[in-house]
C-alpha cells in the first residue's frame, strides 16, 4: 500500500503521449500544420499523388523524425499519417500512369501494420519530368527510418537492454550524465535489487548491481508521473510510465531521505524541460544527402568510363631488351639455347652405367666425388 506524501508532490507538466510514430491515421484535420514538440521536417517531397486513396490528387510527402505525411494540395481534408512504428516492408518500383499516356514513373511502396491490420500505400511522382524517373527521390524516407531504427532508446522504455558496461552506462549522442545514485533498491520483486541510478539530460537508468543485464532505460518521454510516498519499505520514489511505455508503476527506494528528496527534486527538473523540448536523436540533412548521392553517382559513371590516360602502353622492345639483359646474368648452364648446346648433349657412362652430361676437359670422373677438385681450372680475362 503506496501513500502519498504531499510535501513532496511536485506540480508536473501534463504528459502528451507519444503516438506519431505508432499509429496510422487518415484525414486528420490539421495533420501537416500542427506538429507534436520535438518533431521537425527534415525533407519535402512535391508532385506526389496517393495512388490506392487519392488518384490524381497532387500532394505532398512530409518526412519528420517520427512518421511519414502525405497531404492533398487540392483538397486540404484529404491526408496521411504514417508512423515509422509501423512500417512493415517498404520499396521503391516503377509504375505506369493512366491519366499521363501510360509513362513510366516511380513509386514509393509502404506496407503499414496498425493494429493487426494491414495497410498498403502507393505514392506515385507525377511530376511527368523524365529527369526525376532516374533520381532516387525517396531516399530520405529510407535514410530517416534506418535513423529512427537506431534510436529507440531516445523515445520508448526498454527492460534488461545491452545498455551497460562494466558497470558504465554507454552514453547516446548527445547525451549528458547529470548524476549517478548508488544504493538504490529496486521494489519491484519482495527481496528488492539493489543497484544504481544514473540520470541523463534524456532518460533515468538504473541496474542492478549483482548483474547489469538487469536494468531498465526510461525516457522521460515516457514518464507520466513522479511521485514520493510510503511504503512497507518507507519512502519510496514512485514512477508511473505512459500508456505507451507499457503503464507500469515503478518503486525505488534510497537512504537516507535526503538524497531521496534531493533525487525526486532533479528528476521533476530535468523531466518538465525535456518534455517542454525533447530529442529524438535523429540528425538528417535532406540537402547534405542529395549531394553525397550526386557525387557517389558522378564517381561511379566516371569509373566506367574508358580513358586512354589510365592505361600504360607496353614497349615490346624494352621488354626484349630486359631479357637479353638478364641472360648474361644467367648461372652456366641455364640457358637452354647456347652455342655450346651440343657440348652438354648426355653421353653413355661405363663406369657408372647411367647417360650423363660429358664432364668437361682437364676433369676426370673421379674429380667429381671430391668436394675440392684436385686440379682447378683458372680462366683469365
Amino acid at each position: 500500500m503506496l501513500k502519498s506524501l504531499g510535501q513532496s508532490d511536485a506540480q508536473q507538466p501534463q504528459l502528451q503521449l507519444l503516438w506519431e510514430d505508432k499509429d496510422v491515421k487518415f484525414d486528420t484535420p490539421h495533420l501537416h500544420t500542427r506538429l507534436r514538440t520535438g518533431e521537425k521536417v527534415l525533407d519535402y517531397i512535391y508532385h506526389i499523388e496517393d495512388s490506392k486513396g487519392n488518384p490524381g490528387d497532387t500532394g505532398r510527402l512530409m518526412v519528420t523524425n517520427l512518421r511519414v505525411i502525405w497531404h492533398s494540395l487540392v483538397h486540404k481534408k484529404y491526408n496521411l499519417s504514417i508512423g515509422f512504428a509501423r512500417f512493415g516492408n517498404t520499396n521503391t518500383r516503377i509504375v505506369h500512369m493512366h491519366s499521363k499516356g501510360r509513362m513510366p514513373s516511380q513509386a514509393l511502396y509502404i506496407l503499414a501494420i496498425s493494429n493487426e491490420t494491414r495497410f498498403e500505400f502507393l505514392f506515385t511522382d507525377v511530376s511527368g519530368e523524365t529527369a526525376r524517373r532516374d533520381q532516387p527521390i525517396f531516399a530520405s524516407v529510407f535514410d530517416v527510418y534506418q535513423l529512427y531504427q537506431r534510436t529507440y532508446l531516445y523515445r520508448d522504455l526498454k527492460l534488461r537492454g545491452a545498455i551497460v558496461l562494466t558497470g558504465q552506462l554507454i552514453i547516446l549522442p548527445d547525451e549528458q550524465v547529470y548524476s549517478q545514485v548508488q544504493g538504490v533498491w529496486n521494489l519491484s520483486s519482495d527481496q528488492g535489487n539493489l543497484g544504481s541510478f544514473v540520470v541523463s539530460n534524456i532518460r533515468l537508468v538504473w541496474f542492478a548491481d549483482a548483474n547489469e543485464t538487469f536494468n531498465i532505460s526510461l525516457p522521460y518521454l515516457q514518464i507520466e508521473s513522479l511521485r514520493v510516498r510510503e511504503s512497507k519499505y518507507g519512502p519510496a520514489l514512485v514512477i508511473q510510465t505512459a500508456e505507451t511505455g507499457g503503464g507500469y508503476v515503478l518503486g525505488f527506494r534510497i537512504d537516507p531521505a535526503e538524497r531521496l528528496n534531493d533525487l525526486f527534486k532533479e528528476l521533476c527538473s530535468l523531466h518538465t524541460v525535456y518534455i517542454e523540448q525533447p530529442n529524438f536523436g535523429i540528425h538528417y540533412d535532406a540537402q547534405d544527402a542529395r549531394q553525397r548521392l550526386a557525387d557517389a553517382a558522378e564517381e561511379a559513371a566516371q569509373a566506367t568510363q574508358f580513358k586512354i590516360e589510365n592505361f600504360e602502353e607496353l614497349d615490346e622492345r624494352q621488354e626484349r631488351e630486359i631479357n637479353t639483359k638478364l641472360n648474361s646474368y644467367l648461372a652456366e648452364g641455364c640457358v637452354s639455347h647456347s652455342s655450346s648446346q651440343s657440348d652438354r648433349d648426355p653421353v653413355y657412362c661405363k663406369e657408372l652405367g647411367f647417360a650423363m652430361e660429358r664432364i668437361r676437359e682437364g676433369y676426370k670422373l673421379q674429380d667429381l666425388w671430391n668436394v675440392m677438385p684436385t686440379k682447378m681450372e683458372i680462366f683469365e680475362e
